[in-house]
């Protein structure tokens, strides 16, 4: 049995599918597993022995779908369901399973807030896609894989930090899902811990006004690290803080106790940390939370409340 999974994007996203990939690789009889994505995001997937074969839009879906339609697959199992899913699978023409995206009951969320939000984690949404075929959550949690080569030695990072630290993930793909930096000096200061910044160039900037205003118990380790190594240093972290963002779910692939700051989103649209420890730090005390299933380069209020009279207090096992 040949099986296409399609998730064309972004990285939390794509590891919040690896349950998929794994119930379906040990569970099906000779199955052949195959993944399509954007070729961005070819690291998060290179490494996980239970894909036979990976594939990768680029510049054009047609060559995408080309190249898939010589393998002549069995079904395609849709974690993305978007306009460009629904063309591959037209024009496959095979059995496909989509998950449900919940758009109308997040909208209603989002601009009325009436929640009519399931009690469901999205991984257990993926997975009902697999229900007919027999498929069934094996409870493992999610998965990332680090290849040898990416495995961060503790001789890499300061002294301080040698002997053990704390990881703080302070990028987001938006704004609005960041805390301002004096909020994340403020983090660090109540984390009173060695602390590993981690983020992609864009965070740098931000990292280093952190760093400067704490000192060496802070390493500003964003742009220093590829995916990889930065999954590498949170599965060696201690406890992990981060926003709602892609590392927050690498986190919980390596089942660490992890603080999620939220902003403009919140954990009752099925993102929150999956099968581990997680503490939630929001405020639940605005009527203009969530303002968007996404987020925005700036407070729609210009207030930014959420991040800005979050309680950043917290205590350390």
């Amino acid at each position: 049995m040949k099986i296409l999974i399609i998730r064309f994007s972004s990285i939390g996203d794509i590891v919040l599918t690896t349950p998929v990939v794994r119930c379906i690789k040990t569970q099906l009889d000779n199955a052949v597993v195959h993944y399509a994505t954007k070729k961005q995001f070819e690291i998060i997937l290179q490494n996980n022995p239970y894909l036979d074969k990976l594939f990768f839009l680029e510049d054009k879906l047609d060559e995408l779908i080309a190249q898939l339609k010589n393998e002549k697959y069995d079904y395609i199992i849709d974690l993305h369901n978007n306009l460009r899913t629904r063309i591959v699978k037209w024009r496959l023409g095979v059995q496909a399973f989509a998950f449900n995206k919940l758009n109308l009951e997040k909208w209603l969320m989002v601009n009325f807030k009436i929640n009519h939000l399931p009690d469901v984690h999205i991984v257990e949404r993926y997975l009902q896609t697999t229900k007919l075929l027999g498929v069934k959550n094996d409870a493992l949690g999610l998965d990332y894989f680090i290849p040898a080569q990416d495995e961060v030695s503790p001789d890499r990072l300061p002294l301080p930090h040698r002997n053990g630290f704390v990881v703080y993930a302070i990028g987001a793909q938006h704004e609005t899902k960041k805390l301002p930096v004096p909020r994340m000096i403020e983090l660090c200061t109540n984390i009173n811990q060695p602390v590993v910044l981690l983020g992609g160039k864009e965070d740098i900037e931000n990292g280093e006004k952190v760093r400067q205003a704490l000192g060496e118990t802070v390493f500003n380790a964003c742009g220093k690290f590829n995916l990889n190594q930065s999954a590498s240093l949170i599965k060696q972290a201690k406890v992990v803080f981060t926003h709602d963002t892609g590392l927050m779910h690498i986190a919980a692939a390596f089942k660490k106790e992890i603080f999620v700051i939220w902003g403009n989103t919140i954990p009752a649209f099925g993102m929150y940390p999956y099968r581990t420890r997680f503490t939630s730090l929001e405020n639940k005390n605005l009527d203009c939370r969530p303002c968007s299933k996404i987020g925005y380069d700036r407070c729609p209020k210009k207030h930014f409340k959420c991040m800005n009279e979050v309680t950043l207090a917290i205590e350390l096992r």
